[in-house]
């Protein structure tokens, strides 16, 4: 099954369903940033909820970004996502380590901690938009689901996973999906979908079980009328390049650029989203500051 999110609607399009199968976009950010278990399943989590955020987008240059910000020792995460299905992140501390939460899985929110989550929406406006809410566990998908509800106003519900493979440490379950109510979905809606959510299993033993995306959302969505609209790939997609880093190279001044030039060692720049290094010698220094 290849990665991808699939969109629904339900109850006269009272409701609105997206569901996600990640596994690959998840072990790509896994193999990338040397992910320990709880960093992958806290990134993990985040890639997959900004991914189907992301799909929420009207225009496919629109931009989502999330930033998770925790007293924890993983520090902070943070996932960028398009509309189509294009998505990347990292964590501030990679190889993090926690003994099993009580319930007996990876501690996510222990890794996290107290903080703050902000969603910033850039959709070609003067200014993108911005809205921050406080964590309530740390555990990614209750604090998105308290997200829409308070910055937004709109009742979803929203259930992540990441399953790690215990011999290799990894990724062999990731996905996810978010419900939301539209505001004239009635009693008996509200109702039906409620039981049925009270009902499901989480999200990776869902998947564990051979489920698809389009199986969870029919589980879900039982009896509510269920429509799929459509199906969006996804992938960890890193939009850097050698002339993006040059760049960047070039807005420091070029008082730093020749303080380089002076230390006569060649320098290496890294993207933070996919890990990947560029390196620059002294020529092309030297030519970076003639562009300048």
């Amino acid at each position: 099954m290849s990665d991808c999110i699939v969109r629904a609607t339900a109850a006269n399009a009272n409701i609105r369903a997206f569901a996600a199968y990640t596994l690959d976009t998840v072990e790509e950010a896994r193999s990338r940033h040397s992910l320990s278990p709880v960093a992958c399943a806290a990134l993990g989590r985040l890639l997959t909820g900004g991914a189907m955020m992301g799909s929420m987008l009207k225009n496919d240059d629109d931009l989502l970004t999330l930033q998770v910000g925790g007293d924890g020792p993983i520090k902070t995460i943070m996932v960028t996502a398009d509309a189509v299905g294009n998505v990347k992140g990292f964590v501030g501390d990679p190889q993090v380590m926690l003994p099993p939460s009580k319930a007996g899985k990876l501690d996510v929110g222990g890794a996290i901690g107290n903080g703050v989550l902000t969603v910033i929406k850039d959709m070609g406006l003067k200014e993108p938009y911005a809205g921050q809410v406080e964590l309530q566990t740390g555990e990614i998908a209750d604090d998105l689901t308290y997200y829409f509800a308070t910055s937004e106003q709109v009742p979803s519900s929203v259930g992540l996973g990441v399953l790690m493979n215990r011999d290799d440490a990894t990724v062999k379950q990731a996905g996810g999906f978010i419900v939301q109510l539209m505001p004239f979905a009635d009693e008996a809606t509200v109702a039906k979908l409620e039981d049925n959510l009270s009902k499901i299993d989480s999200v990776t033993k869902m998947l564990n079980d051979g489920k698809s995306p389009e199986d969870i959302l029919s589980i879900i969505l039982e009896g509510l009328d269920m429509e799929i609209t459509d199906t969006l790939p996804v992938r960890f997609h890193c939009n850097c390049d050698r002339d993006r880093i040059e760049k960047a190279l070039i807005s420091i001044g070029p008082k730093e650029i020749q303080a380089m030039i002076d230390d006569g060692q060649p320098i290496t720049m890294n993207c933070h989203f996919c890990n990947t290094d560029y390196s620059f010698t002294i020529e092309e220094l030297k030519t970076i500051k003639k562009k300048m």
